[in-house]
């Protein structure tokens, strides 16, 4: 499966640090979005990659200098759509309508070529494409009121058919970018792409893949994702 990669990576990241974007936080000798970017720089199926990047983020020219491979950049936006919607206009000269387009989280550092080769294998024929997701173990409990506030169990779910999304999430290029236009255009922020895919009434293939593709949202993370680094044998 040839395909391209698109890394919306224009967020601030508050919750991790108001002084320093989640993904260019250190992990290990590199940083998060260079481990996120590891197994597609080094994997031939990859014919091309787009990160999309904050005005004047100041972080990445040092990045993109040690990179194995030449990587385009688009202007990010207000929202992660935003972002993906302008990284495929940046590709939409040279690919397909079929081409795929995998997106990835820039803090996702420890993603793997397994599930990449997974990935690829899964939904190689699918007319629209899929995401890496994990069925829920967890027993799951509703709130009486936010998350930032005291609150109390208003009721338990049922987990049964529930899924954790992940990254990457694969899609065919037109039917990704009439998705996200369409989504934008009528006013609608998807919080993914599959998202923006399912709004079509299209269904989005779910692949599970390893419970260990954390994404850095806090400092805590932070510490995981070098855990779970530290354990592997495989060059990511």
């Amino acid at each position: 499966m040839r395909y391209y990669l698109v890394i919306p990576a224009a967020g601030s990241g508050r919750r991790f640090s108001p002084a320093q974007p989640k993904q260019y936080a250190p992990l290990g000798s590199s940083t998060v979005i260079e481990h996120a970017l590891g197994v597609f720089e080094a994997d031939p199926d990859c014919a091309g990659i787009v990160v999309a990047l904050a005005a004047g983020d100041a972080a990445w020219p040092a990045i993109a200098a040690r990179r194995t491979r030449l990587i385009e950049t688009a202007e990010g936006g207000e929202q992660r759509a935003h972002s993906v919607r302008n990284a495929l206009r940046t590709l939409a000269a040279r690919v397909r309508d079929d081409d795929w387009i995998m997106v990835h989280d820039a803090a996702r550092p420890c993603f793997t070529a397994t599930d990449l080769a997974l990935l690829k294998r899964e939904l190689a024929a699918h007319p629209v494409g899929g995401l890496l997701a994990m069925p829920l173990a967890d027993t799951l409990k509703r709130a009486l009121e936010p998350a930032s506030q005291v609150t109390h169990v208003d009721a338990t779910i049922d987990r049964e058919a529930l899924w954790r999304a992940a990254t990457p999430q694969v899609f065919r290029f037109g039917v990704l970018l009439r998705a996200l236009e369409s989504a934008l255009s009528a006013g609608r922020m998807p919080t993914d792409e599959a998202q923006a895919i399912e709004w079509t009434g299209q269904r989005p293939r779910l692949v599970a893949g390893r419970a260990d593709n954390i994404k850095v949202t806090t400092a805590d993370d932070l510490v995981l994702a070098g855990a779970i680094l530290g354990t592997r044998t495989e060059k990511i």
